[in-house]
């Protein structure tokens, strides 16, 4: 780069980076409608039920009224620039939810004033919770019937650990839902039904109404005071404080992860979501108030955090790879520094140059062509053959690796073949192309069958998987049944020993390796350790036992499934001068595993899910004998706005086709959510 580009006067101050996550059917897209058109972006809202929202681009999508993928946009709120992430709901879309929260300052949780706090928003709360999000919350829904603003805060409370704090209140629920309270300014907002919402009007609340609003706003007022200290003195100080004030302090409590703002509303009916989107430029944050990001450097290890500053060597992690039209599009934020279309950086995840040849905005699944984006903005990048989902983007002499992003296991798999010769490449080349744009898949050919096998997140996964297949590539092979995928562990101690001792091309390759097995708890992942002392021993032959113990945990021996949670021991190594070599140490290793493994007393591995289901209390005896059948273990069973909730663990193998029977069972009255617990033996 010749010239630094100007950087615009308080840019970072006022961007917002935002995510909208919740459980399925809370009406994340729906508000996310909302809010590109109240800005300006759309000009006719869209609705989910017609296939018609904007940010649900995907045919997939459209048909099956869900979001799959998540999507970016662009928007101007008064003097804000707001990049949002309308997020899946699904379960088996977790990974897009997971890779949209690290690189996102703020979210907004939207939940629904009858479900309340279902599974999947206890699911994406922990996520942000785990990446330090400040979030507001939104209770969408407020005239369905049965709704609850109470109970939604009271679940958040209990359910998510959070502090709820309301600054906008609802005026009736369920048919008599007539608008909203603002709380800090007490005022009535009514929005105009004949703009969609669009104008609103704010009055002086009258008696009944401002009788509702005096005990939020005391309850306002007091949450705010224990959450903040400076607003506790003004507060303790007898003195009403100021709008600004409670907003001031809002803004801190909430930058510090010590309450959550809620407002209340319907998306759909277009009541309240102004009042939602003043909050989040108002007291979400800018990537000027998150802390710096932590950054390693690959040479020496060390750690140091990196400030958004434009000026800054670039630092840029790339969170999502999808193909548009058959071409890599690459997903950046930009934490530092500025990237320029054209510039060539260096992939220091994957140690490769890159050319970014074009940068766009996206809306939904439309491009903006930009220049360049700076420090704290998030843009798509088209031209870079390498990038993977989690890669770091920096200068080749000033490298970093910022914080990757965590996997998921795959828990169902299916067969696939082609159905010619000639659309085998084919069916190969496209499900490489697949596995760029969703780490959570897995793909690898069976040695007995010769069939590749795609594993996924759960059925609906690997079905829109098949689709896109179908849709956008032309391929269609034959697909088996949903099979489960499973791990192999050991209950006891166990050694082994293995001796290779063979020439191969003449060159004698000869290695020795006695290893010990052992249980590691659940979960606790796979630990490889050497039990004698290295030194003596090149440091080549060590990285072959190594090697070819992990060889050896990807293929158990019960039903060569990968074994998890053991730890494996090197415990003794017999040299014999002038054939010991790397190749016969790892296949030695391998061997000595796979005895080791024999005498621990293997065990397989299944994956467990948990299972709720909300269904009329009628229902709740046809329900515990339908999972009784299927080998659940009931968990708990308490009420929730009207309903019954059974909460399960339920072998996934015995969940095929279990929705159909639980459709028949209860007169289609039942709600199921299923979400993957963990890999266990369930007894």
């Amino acid at each position: 780069m010749s010239k630094k580009p100007a950087i615009p006067k308080d840019f970072l101050r006022s961007l917002r980076n935002i995510g909208i996550i919740a459980h399925i059917d809370a009406g994340k897209t729906t508000l996310t409608e909302r809010i590109l058109y109240y800005c300006g972006r759309i000009h006719r809202m869209g609705e989910v039920h017609d296939g018609t929202a904007t940010m649900d681009f995907m045919p997939e999508e459209q048909e099956r009224g869900i979001t799959i993928a998540s999507a970016c946009t662009t928007c101007q709120w008064k003097d804000s620039t707001i990049n949002i992430i309308d997020t899946p709901g699904h379960v088996d879309f977790t990974i897009e939810v997971e890779r949209s929260l690290r690189v996102l300052d703020g979210a907004v949780g939207v939940f629904c004033a009858v479900g309340g706090v279902e599974p999947q928003s206890e699911t994406v709360w922990r996520q942000s919770v785990k990446y330090h999000v400040p979030k507001l919350a939104f209770v969408n829904k407020m005239d369905r019937p049965g709704a609850d603003f109470a109970a939604v805060l009271d679940a958040m409370r209990q359910r998510l650990n959070a502090v709820p704090l309301p600054l906008t209140v609802p005026v009736g629920c369920g048919q008599d839902f007539e608008g909203v309270i603002d709380l800090v300014a007490m005022r009535r907002l009514h929005f105009d039904p004949g703009t969609q919402g669009a104008e609103i009007r704010d009055t002086a609340l009258a008696g009944p109404e401002e009788e509702l609003a005096a005990p939020w706003r005391e309850r306002m007022l007091e949450t705010l005071a224990e959450a903040d200290e400076a607003f506790m003195e003004l507060y303790l100080g007898g003195g009403e404080p100021t709008q600004q004030d409670i907003r001031d302090a809002v803004r801190r409590a909430t930058l510090a992860l010590a309450l959550v703002p809620v407002f209340a509303g319907t998306a759909l009916r277009n009541v309240g979501v102004q009042p939602l989107m003043d909050g989040i430029c108002a007291y979400l944050p800018s990537p000027a108030d998150v802390p710096g990001q932590e950054v390693q450097d690959p040479a020496s290890g060390r750690r140091a955090t990196l400030a958004p500053d434009p000026r800054a060597p670039l630092a840029a992690l790339a969170f999502k790879v999808s193909m548009d039209t058959g071409r890599k599009l690459v997903l950046l934020r930009v934490y530092s520094g500025v990237v320029e279309a054209g510039q060539e950086v260096y992939n220091a995840t994957q140690g490769q140059e890159e050319r970014v040849a074009r940068l766009f905005r996206l809306h939904a699944g439309h491009k903006e062509k930009v220049d360049r984006a700076f420090a704290g903005e998030i843009v798509a990048a088209a031209g870079m053959k390498h990038a993977r989902t989690g890669d770091t983007l920096c200068p080749q002499d000033a490298q970093v690796l910022l914080e990757r992003i965590d996997g998921y296991r795959p828990v169902i798999s299916l067969a696939l073949e082609p159905r010619n010769s000639g659309e085998a490449d084919k069916l190969e080349d496209v499900l490489n192309k697949m596995l760029l744009e969703d780490p959570t898949l897995e793909v690898h050919r069976d040695e007995g069958t010769d069939q590749l096998l795609i594993s996924g997140m759960g059925e609906l996964h690997l079905e829109v998987v098949l689709e896109r297949i179908r849709r956008e590539y032309g391929v269609d092979p034959r697909a088996g049944r949903p099979q489960v995928v499973f791990r192999e562990t050991v209950r006891a101690a166990g050694r082994g020993e293995g001796e290779f001792d063979r020439e191969l091309g003449e060159v004698p390759h000869h290695g020795w390796v006695a290893v010990r097995v052992e249980p590691r708890p659940r979960d606790a992942g796979r630990d490889v350790v050497f039990a004698l002392d290295t030194a003596p021993w090149p440091a080549d032959w060590t990285q072959a036992v190594a090697d070819g113990v992990e060889d050896s945990l990807q293929s158990g021996v019960l039903k060569g499934y990968p074994v998890a949670d053991v730890r494996v021991s090197v415990v003794d190594m017999r040299r014999v001068d002038g054939r010991s070599s790397p190749v016969g140490y790892r296949m030695a290793a391998a061997a000595a595993v796979k005895q080791a493994l024999g005498a621990a007393q293997p065990v397989l591995l299944e994956p467990i899910m948990n299972v709720e289901i909300a269904v009329p209390e009628d229902f709740v005896g046809d329900v515990i004998g339908l999972l009784g059948a299927k080998g659940a273990k009931i968990d708990n069973l308490f009420d929730r706005s009207g309903h019954k909730v059974v909460q399960a663990l339920t072998p996934l193998r015995q969940l095929f086709g279990f929705s159909t029977e639980l459709r028949s069972a209860t007169q289609g009255r039942a709600g199921l959510m299923m979400q993957f617990a963990r890999f266990d033996v369930l007894g």
